[in-house]
């Protein structure tokens, strides 16, 4: 996707603007890449509503290039020479070297714990970054769009916090993501997220993805991805809860599979992690309600329900799996970024 010409040659100006974007849980999982930020595989995610990050940007007009990023009110380098480096691979805004950038950034949730940190900080950047070029150019087309092809070139996960609800990439397009509708049954899903461990953890998501590229594993794995993304699109739009959650636990587990069998084999599930897996199956077992897990790169535990049980649910949640937890986090399907 190329972006629109009216964006090539434009004058910095001043400018502030604020949004604030969500983080969203896959579904069916994105793992690998082919050619640059391009899905190996179509995914599909519910879009959070609590866990977002909120980000403020200054654009100011100047003859060096500076990024500036404050977390908390706290100058980081990294992250601050990650947006940089980013802006200078689009190559069709070589203009915006000509802008000195502030960015002012705060979490909802724990950053780098595999909440898809990265999904709504970077979202909420290219949503940013988007005001700023419909704002220079006077351009009317689709903004959405626009920024979450932006958002994919800086974090793949990111281009699907753009929408609220549930959105698929690598289906329609693989250079942005697309909102679908679901079944009404399906359509007010919670999700409470069992914060096994809120440390950073110790391989990120790009490194991961590299490694799909030698996997012994890697085709399997797409065909895989490919299968349970059709089967997942039929749950949702016929409000089959069990298939969902059938799909939704096994794309999970092979997530971490991948990863426990790449080249530099690696865990990021803690102890914890699985006894609340077994807990929870005890427990649907028992009980039959539709009580369903998930997991993004990281040991901690997103549990996928519809809301009309929340209240037994909850129960058995604060009973039994909060010991096993730093804390639990309530969440539920978003309707999407917001400016602010």
């Amino acid at each position: 996707m190329k972006l629109p010409s009216t964006f090539e040659n434009l004058n910095p100006k001043q400018f502030e603007t604020s949004w604030k974007s969500p983080s969203n849980i896959a579904f069916v999982k994105y793992w690998g890449k082919k050619g640059h930020q391009i899905p190996a595989n179509p995914s599909l995610s519910m879009t959070l509503k609590e866990c977002a990050t909120k980000t403020k940007v200054i654009f100011t007009p100047s003859d060096s290039f500076e990024v500036d990023l404050f977390l908390d009110g706290v100058r980081e380098e990294k992250f601050g020479l990650k947006i940089k480096n980013y802006l200078l691979s689009l190559i069709d805004l070589p203009w915006i070297k000509n802008n000195s950038i502030i960015i002012e950034t705060h979490n909802t949730f724990p950053h780098g714990t595999g909440i898809a940190s990265s999904a709504s900080g970077l979202s909420a950047f290219a949503l940013c970054l988007t005001d700023y070029l419909f704002y220079l150019s006077g351009e009317n087309g689709d903004f959405f769009k626009i920024a979450s092809h932006l958002s994919r070139l800086a974090s793949g996960s990111a281009c699907r916090s753009v929408y609220g609800g549930f959105t698929t990439w690598g289906q329609e397009s693989d250079y942005f993501a697309s909102p679908i509708h679901v079944h009404p049954e399906l359509s007010e899903l919670r999700d409470s997220i069992l914060v096994i461990d809120e440390s950073e953890k110790k391989v990120s998501s790009t490194s991961g993805h590299g490694r799909m590229a030698e996997h012994a594993f890697a085709k399997t794995r797409f065909l895989q991805a490919n299968k349970n993304f059709d089967l997942m699109s039929s749950a949702l739009t016929t409000g089959d809860v069990e298939l969902m959650g059938q799909i939704l636990e096994s794309e999970a587990l092979s997530l971490h599979a991948m990863m426990m069998t790449s080249p530099e084999s690696y865990i990021l599930l803690k102890p914890n992690t699985l006894t609340a897996i077994e807990i929870i199956r005890a427990f649907r077992q028992e009980t039959k309600l539709p009580l369903y897990f998930t997991l993004d790169a990281g040991p901690n535990l997103h549990l996928i329900y519809p809301a009309v049980h929340q209240n037994k649910i909850q129960t058995f949640i604060n009973n039994e799996l909060s010991p096993l937890s730093v804390k639990v986090i309530e969440d539920e399907k978003g309707e999407g970024p917001q400016r602010c």
